[in-house]
């Protein structure tokens, strides 16, 4: 009887991949990517695009351009949020002197600039 000796780590130039000896058989040596650490919008338009873009969700999974595209919509989202909501606040003339002296009126004119700041990040960018 002939031993054959294999080894333990082979690489296919076929198709790029390396390959580990595991009892008798070569498994391709892969590693999973990274987890994209997304937001709220990020996961809003992920959610979105699952559910009414089905097709467009799976082309941009299979071709690895999902997780880029959420995070450059979650960075864009956040920034036109708090730009809208610095605006919202300037023209309506919410200021840190009527924080002091009127804390309820305050929260309620801010709750109501976050919302509808909100709604425009979200028919901007989110439900496109």
């Amino acid at each position: 009887m002939v031993e054959v000796i294999m080894e333990k780590y082979i690489y296919d130039e076929k198709n790029g991949l390396h390959y580990e000896l595991v009892g008798d058989y070569y498994l391709p040596c892969l590693t999973a990517p990274k987890p994209v650490q997304l937001g709220v919008w990020g996961m809003r338009r992920s959610q979105y695009l699952k559910e009414h873009k089905k097709i467009l969700y799976l082309n941009m999974l299979t071709t690895d351009t999902l997780n880029a595209h959420l995070k450059e919509i979650d960075q864009q989202a956040e920034e036109m949020f708090f730009q809208l909501v610095n605006q919202l606040k300037a023209f309506e003339g919410i200021t840190e002197q009527l924080k002091a002296e009127t804390q309820m009126a305050w929260v309620a004119r801010m709750n109501n600039i976050h919302h509808r700041a909100t709604e425009i990040v979200q028919q901007e960018l989110i439900y496109e």
